[in-house]
């Protein structure tokens, strides 16, 4: 029972994670830049993996899109082709986790189910690893730009998308883990159910079918002159 509830735990969280890494993909706001007026903010900057805007006061956005991807930076490749992992992985590992848990009614016994949970664990794992080193490398690329002195052009700062994709993947290595640890525990549960009783020996078994099987040799009676 602990097992079942720590696999459903452990489903609610990895796909809370994948929703978060997945809506983190087409989200605005990786980085993002303001120009401040006396009053007002002027403009604002932002950028993700597809395009940049810039949005005015009144609220008007104009946006470009990255004209070719052989003309990207690689670090903007590199985290788009982990992004797009991260959620892949994530989608065959809500698969496998609906198939390998104890409460579904498929997936054959319990130790193969065990094996599945424990694959969803990986594809959990692996997709949140992909999801927080894209993270961390576009926010690596953002501070070295922000705080490098020669650097000229517009600075921005961290967005909100990076700290979801940070959260999402939080939450599908630690749900991962624990489906891997379902493998471990349904092993042990396999290796109480079995009691070892001993070898029977034959003389031991002779022994109980004799004590088993009652005497029927009638008594005998003897008078006096039998022990003369």
């Amino acid at each position: 029972m602990a097992s079942t509830s720590a696999e459903i735990i452990a489903f609610l969280l990895t796909i809370s994670g994948w929703v978060l890494v997945s809506s983190t993909l087409p989200t605005d706001y990786w980085k993002v830049s303001t120009i401040d007026g006396t009053v007002i903010t002027t403009a604002t900057f932002w950028a993700n993996l597809w395009k940049t805007c810039v949005t005015d006061s009144t609220g008007v956005s104009n946006c470009k899109d990255f004209p070719s991807m052989l003309a990207l930076d690689g670090y903007i490749q590199a985290c788009r082709g982990l992004m797009i992992s991260a959620v892949c992985l994530g989608f065959f590992g809500a698969i496998f986790g609906l198939v390998g848990m104890k409460c579904t009614k498929v997936g054959g016994s319990d130790q193969t189910k065990a094996k599945i949970a424990c694959l969803a664990g990986l594809n959990f794992i692996l997709s949140g690893l992909c999801s927080m080193t894209s993270c961390s490398l576009y926010a690596n690329r953002i501070t070295s730009e922000f705080f490098d002195p020669s650097f000229v052009a517009q600075k921005y700062e961290l967005g909100a998308a990076l700290f979801i994709g940070w959260a999402g993947a939080s939450l599908c290595i630690i749900g991962g883990i624990i489906f891997c640890f379902s493998i471990a525990e349904n092993s042990n549960s396999a290796r109480r159910g079995y009691a070892y009783n001993g070898a029977t020996s034959v003389m031991s078994s002779r022994t109980k079918v004799h004590n088993s099987v009652p005497d029927k040799t009638p008594p005998k009676h003897f008078d006096k002159n039998a022990y003369v």
